[in-house]
């Protein structure tokens, strides 16, 4: 149990990092994190019968209550650190930090300990990538300017990522996205807590100032997107008319999968830290080309198409972020970009 002067102190931490932060100390943050329960519960359940007689349900056969349980504890840390709960672990001692980084690898052992998927080798990588991430940002009191440290740990979750050093851990074709869960815990965690990275804005509270942000950004950005996705070949019309239920889904899921973790990465992380050594527009437009550059490989050779068009939008993704410095309002545009693409353009 904390006690109150931690809580107090930990209150105004949060309270200095972020105009939108509310810490779980106040009656108002506890209520919001009672309410980020609920709704994750909601979403979670809903996944699960939506999901339980799918196709991909199928093609996993015994393994889908594993995968299903291991999903649910790779989004919980990026779902309730988006509402606050980050900040009581900010204190905890160094060590305690470090050790409790390993608890990061448990979506793992749920899926495969016990089974023919385990494996040693991908269990020490999920324990130790953390652990050791945690102890390289934890030792240094490092400033909040960006250092070689944050180069090297965001360049390390990159790669890691790219090279698919944890495809093993997670096998099947269907699990393709929890790698990239996996490593954006691991950065929320090193840049958040181990770090405390200052004016990352990560709070999904929706506001409404966000949602209008978001969907100005979203504007601004569509008509570029048609006329160079035209001009270049990369977008493809077809007329259609997909069942609200399908709109829903694909609002949900591509927030979750893709929106969430790739704006924390490239804008409360890469663009936050960028600012701290660039000018605010040179920040936006570097974040926003290795934003760009991260799509490369959709396809089966560069495919510099996408590339394009992904660092343009990059840049809308910021100006949204750094607005109001809230990831909400940059999740907003990516996810209202990726859904009309895969819906009607693709």
């Amino acid at each position: 149990m904390f006690r109150g002067s931690f809580i107090a102190n930990a209150s105004l931490h949060a309270a200095k990092a972020s105009p939108n932060t509310i810490s779980t100390g106040g009656s108002l943050g506890g209520l919001r994190l009672i309410i980020a329960a609920f709704l994750f519960s909601a979403l979670m359940l809903a996944l699960w019968f939506g999901f339980h007689t799918s196709d991909l349900a199928i093609s996993l056969g015994s393994r889908w209550a594993r995968a299903f349980a291991s999903f649910v504890l790779l989004l919980a840390p990026l779902w309730f650190f988006g509402f606050v709960a980050a900040e009581p672990l900010k204190a905890v001692p160094s060590w305690g930090k470090i050790a409790s980084a390993s608890v990061l690898a448990g979506p793992y052992f749920v899926f495969a300990l016990g089974t023919s998927e385990f494996q040693f080798r991908a269990a020490i990588i999920v324990i130790a990538f953390p652990v050791l991430l945690t102890a390289f940002f934890q030792l240094p009191n490092l400033p909040q300017k960006m250092t070689w440290r944050d180069a090297t740990v965001l360049a390390l979750i990159a790669a890691t990522y790219y090279l698919r050093l944890l495809q093993t851990a997670w096998p099947h074709p269907s699990l393709a996205i929890f790698p990239k869960l996996f490593l954006a815990d691991v950065a929320l965690y090193c840049f958040l807590v181990v770090r405390k990275l200052e004016g990352a804005g990560y709070s999904l509270v929706p506001t409404i100032s966000a949602l209008l942000i978001g969907l100005r950004e979203w504007i601004f950005y569509v008509p570029i997107a048609l006329v160079l996705g035209e001009l270049t070949g990369f977008i493809h019309f077809h007329a259609a008319l997909p069942a609200l239920g399908k709109i829903a889904a694909g609002l949900l899921l591509t927030s979750l999968l893709i929106a969430i973790p790739e704006e924390l990465f490239f804008r409360a992380i890469l663009q936050n830290l960028l600012e701290t050594r660039l000018a605010r527009t040179w920040a936006l437009v570097v974040g926003a080309l290795l934003f760009g550059l991260s799509h490369f490989n959709h396809g089966v050779s560069f495919n510099w198409r996408y590339v394009v068009l992904a660092s343009i939008a990059g840049i809308f993704y910021g100006r949204a972020w750094r607005a109001n410095r809230q990831i909400f309002a940059s999740v907003v545009t990516h996810t209202a970009v990726d859904v009309v693409w895969s819906l009607w353009f693709r």
